[in-house]
């Protein structure tokens, strides 16, 4: 099946499609994109993910067509960062 994995550091950004098993979770897609080794600072264990931008968690089965992306820390604190306006 086809699914996407996206992800973007404060200078890259990355979007790509690949073809994995049916049944394959979340992890096992990430793992499999090559992404963890072209973004070292990726940790899965701290770092949240999500499918087409829900929260889900690692072993969340996938499904064809689903776009997967790995969400940076927050830097800011957003209770105390200026407001920008519009």
């Amino acid at each position: 099946m086809n699914v996407g994995i996206a992800y973007a550091n404060k200078t890259k950004q990355i979007w790509m499609k690949l073809e994995v098993p049916d049944g394959s979770t979340v992890q096992q897609a990430i793992e499999l994109s090559g992404v963890l080794e072209r973004f070292p600072e990726i940790d899965l264990q701290t770092q949240k993910v999500g499918i087409f931008g829900k929260l889900t968690k690692l072993d969340s089965v996938l499904e064809n067509g689903n776009r997967v992306e790995i969400y940076r820390p927050i830097t800011a604190d957003p209770e105390t960062a200026e407001r920008r306006d519009r």
